[in-house]
């Protein structure tokens, strides 16, 4: 068994093997290695370039163009705040700053605790401002309801 940083290279093989692998099936790949490991770690890009016949280059670009393919480990929590026209017109721009503050961290920055995202849509645009929180979406959030949520997170830990 080979495990790097909580990576398991078999584990990842057997993710690989679910999809058959097919090169073309790269995203489904990339999910099941998200979804078992919190993220794609280097060693998961180069195993995967050589499982399914692709240069590191290829697998990379694909990691990285998509927002959802994190290198590295998460926190605990994913929160991810709407930047998207509707939100920003609702005050986005000001929560986001607020959480920034609030959390210690900048988007796209993690701590132990909590990983702050940016998100283009968590289509609830009648209830904007909305973050998600490990995949629960919250609406009309504001400094202190953000705040309160944040909280939730921490008593429920």
């Amino acid at each position: 068994m080979s495990v790097t940083n909580g990576y398991d290279a078999e584990v990842a093989s057997k993710i690989v093997a679910r999809f058959d692998a097919k090169p073309e099936l790269l995203i489904q790949i990339l999910r099941g290695v998200v979804e078992r490991f919190g993220y794609v770690p280097e060693a998961a890009v180069r195993q995967l370039a050589d499982e399914l016949n692709l240069s590191r280059a290829d697998v990379h670009g694909v990691v990285s163009y998509y927002h959802d393919f994190r290198t590295e480990p998460p926190g605990k929590h994913i929160v991810k705040i709407c930047q998207a026209e509707a939100c920003q017109a609702m005050g986005s721009r000001e929560l986001t700053a607020h959480a920034e503050d609030a959390l210690g961290i900048r988007m796209h920055g993690s701590n132990d605790d909590i990983t702050l995202e940016p998100v283009y849509c968590l289509g609830n645009c009648a209830c904007s401002p909305a973050i998600m929180i490990d995949e629960r979406t919250h609406g009309r959030v504001n400094s202190q309801r953000f705040d309160e949520l944040i909280g939730g997170l921490e008593a429920d830990d």
